[in-house]
């Protein structure tokens, strides 16, 4: 009788610490990010504009509407293969996972570019959601 108290025993350790596992999995699964200043990232943001303009393509794509956005689907950019069929949409796990490190995300992209600092990268996100408009604004140019 003693033998099968301790399977059993064992049975219920080993599936509580499964439900434990499955509880600490979901709860970890999806980044918590900081809340994000887009005054601040809009100065973070001044870096991104070697190569990218909100408007504009230049030697990186423009970054309006980027939320919801398709990755590679900006028409007249020549995006590398690996991004355009990344099948990515843009949000801020997403922005945030390329921004720490786009080759992790995506190798074989062009940018090499990384935000270390979280809380940048957050600040980043934020402006860029606020950049969010229509898609008759998107037509307005905005200088590099």
């Amino acid at each position: 009788m003693d033998a099968k108290r301790a399977r059993v025993d064992r049975r219920n350790r080993m599936a509580g610490a499964m439900a434990f596992a499955v509880v600490l999995a979901v709860s970890h699964s999806a980044p918590s990010f900081a809340a994000g200043d887009p005054d601040h990232g809009a100065k973070v943001y001044r870096q991104c504009m070697i190569c990218h303009s909100l408007d504009k393509n230049g030697i990186g794509p423009s970054h309006r509407d980027v939320f919801g956005r398709r990755a590679g689907s900006i028409p007249n950019y020549s995006y590398s293969a690996a991004l355009k069929g990344s099948n990515i949409v843009w949000n801020e796990t997403t922005l945030d996972h390329w921004l720490t490190n786009p080759q992790a995300l995506v190798p074989g992209t062009k940018m090499m570019f990384s935000v270390d600092d979280a809380q940048d990268r957050a600040d980043v996100i934020a402006f860029l959601k606020e950049k969010v408009t229509s898609a008759q604004s998107n037509a307005t140019p905005d200088a590099k």
